[in-house]
């Protein structure tokens, strides 16, 4: 992917990385048990569970190994929005009597340089250093290229595997705004290379990466503006979604919902400027120093002969996969980002845990299910969720009940004297079944555990309510709210119900 004056190849070739597995291409035609093409989650763990079944193995990488998440993705980018919630913590601390604190950004560089040390040694542990304890799995440097009588080509070299996973993850996407390609715009990679932090951010893209960069940058002292389409988190509850952008425009940010997007320039000043129009129909122009895209991502499935080999892909490139994770191509799988769905790292590995027993045969293999995934939005506070929200349920023909509680009515939050955000349950009416639990709160990725074992056991709203949860805990929102449906839960003593 490329943007004016950057160029991001998240398969640039690393020399170093690949000596050190000591495999080198040569002519000839070889026959693993699997072929992986991939070193991602979705690659490493199909690679890991078909060596603990006796597989021969060949895991083919092209570009720095581990993939998205430890190199350019959840590791490097949580470490820095942790370090930015530092200093709202601190800038915050007045909200106690007798309370005050200070914090600042001394030196963005160290902060980059620490984290660029955290995902190299973490690439190293977690990828590099296990190749050598599976002697069953051998790494091979190069680009796979799948050919229409059943070959994978790796160079010069020739592979005529039994099964084949395809686990390429993506690359960040572009969106379809004229005059973007003559403005050097940042990816959610090279925001977190730069150099220097700008004095002012244009977000592009309300989503998951554009609200948590968004957030973080804001809050390192950058001037942000955060524009989209429809709405913050538009996958997640509208009630979180807006509780959410009040949050953040109380932090200095800027949220412009409902954009449509007409032209983008540079400005005569140096910067960026955005032409588009609001909900209103009302042309607005938003400048800035620099543009961070964040619209989502792209399949990496160009240049690899999928669709001449059989495997069919849909219209944003990714492949189509089954519950078994196979392709419409006999004998190739896929697994992880490139299908297109559920872009979480967990369920890269575990797509590519179950593509791997299903490829061999496993005949007790399970089939790839989302329906307990639980979802976290690394703003402040989290979002997190699992299960149906409530129109997707309503869409499902279920008729459903929902409760939404306030976090001032939580003890937790009230001791933490931060009483933002709510929690919202949805039930099936009649019986009370659990179909989806949806968080906003400081930690939520943690509480939202709790809601994923209800969800996946099929637990009602009565069973939570029943549990014992522990008291002055963010996770007991959740039977708070789970009592809503029976009770008046502001009419409860502390631990009453």
């Amino acid at each position: 992917m490329k943007s004016k004056g950057t160029t991001v190849n998240f398969f640039a070739p690393q020399p170093a990385q690949h000596d050190c597995c000591g495999v080198k291409p040569s002519h000839g035609e070889r026959t693993p048990d699997l072929l992986v093409i991939g070193t991602g989650s979705a690659g490493f763990s199909a690679a890991i569970r078909a060596s603990e079944l006796g597989a021969k193995v060949t895991l083919v990488g092209d570009g720095t190994i581990g993939g998205t998440c430890v190199n350019i993705g959840c590791v490097p980018s949580k470490a820095l929005i942790r370090a930015a919630e530092t200093l709202h913590q601190a800038r915050s601390a007045s909200r106690f009597a007798g309370i005050t604190a200070s914090a600042r950004l001394g030196d963005w560089k160290a902060l980059v340089a620490q984290k660029d040390e955290l995902v190299a040694s973490l690439r190293q542990a977690k990828y590099a250093d296990l190749l050598p304890q599976y002697p069953d799995v051998t790494y091979v440097p190069g680009r796979a290229h799948l050919t229409p009588d059943g070959a994978v080509m790796v160079g010069d070299a020739a592979y005529r595997s039994g099964k084949v996973i395809i686990a390429t993850g993506t690359s960040p996407a572009a969106p379809a705004i004229p005059g973007l390609d003559t403005v050097p715009w940042l990816t959610s990679t090279t925001a977190m290379e730069l150099e220097e932090l700008p004095a002012s951010l244009l977000v592009i893209g309300g989503g998951v990466i554009g609200v948590e960069l968004g957030q973080m940058f804001a809050r390192f002292g950058v001037l942000v503006t955060i524009v989209c389409r429809s709405r913050l988190l538009p996958g997640a509850e509208p009630e979180v979604s807006a509780a959410l952008a009040d949050y953040l425009r109380a932090e200095g940010v800027e949220v412009r919902s409902g954009v449509s997007y007409e032209a983008i320039r540079q400005a005569g000043n140096g910067g960026v400027e955005l032409v588009a129009r609001d909900t209103e129909g009302t042309a607005v122009t938003l400048f800035a120093e620099r543009v961070l895209v964040a619209t989502g991502r792209t399949p990496n499935t160009a240049g690899m002969g999928l669709e001449e080999a059989g495997v069919v892909l849909d219209s944003r490139g990714a492949v189509q996969v089954d519950d078994r994770m196979r392709t419409m191509r006999p004998g190739v799988y896929a697994a992880g980002d490139v299908t297109g769905r559920d872009l979480y790292v967990y369920m890269a590995a575990h797509g590519g845990k179950i593509a791997a027993e299903n490829a061999l045969g496993d005949e007790s293999a399970p089939r790839y299910d989302a329906t307990a995934m639980p979802e976290v939005t690394f703003s402040d506070p989290q979002v997190a969720s699992v299960g149906l929200t409530e129109a997707a349920a309503r869409r499902a023909g279920l008729e459903v009940e929902t409760r939404i509680v306030p976090l001032d009515q939580v003890p937790r939050a009230l001791a933490a004297r931060d009483t933002r955000g709510l929690i919202k349950l949805v039930a099936e009416r009649g019986s009370g079944r659990l179909l989806g639990a949806h968080m906003l709160a400081p930690e939520a990725g943690d509480s939202i555990q709790t809601a994923v074992l209800a969800v996946k056991h099929r637990l009602t709203v009565a069973d939570l309510s029943a549990t014992i949860f522990p008291y002055l805990t963010t996770v007991e929102a959740l039977k708070l709210a789970a009592l809503s449906f029976s009770k008046e839960v502001g009419k409860l003593s502390c631990c009453a119900g």
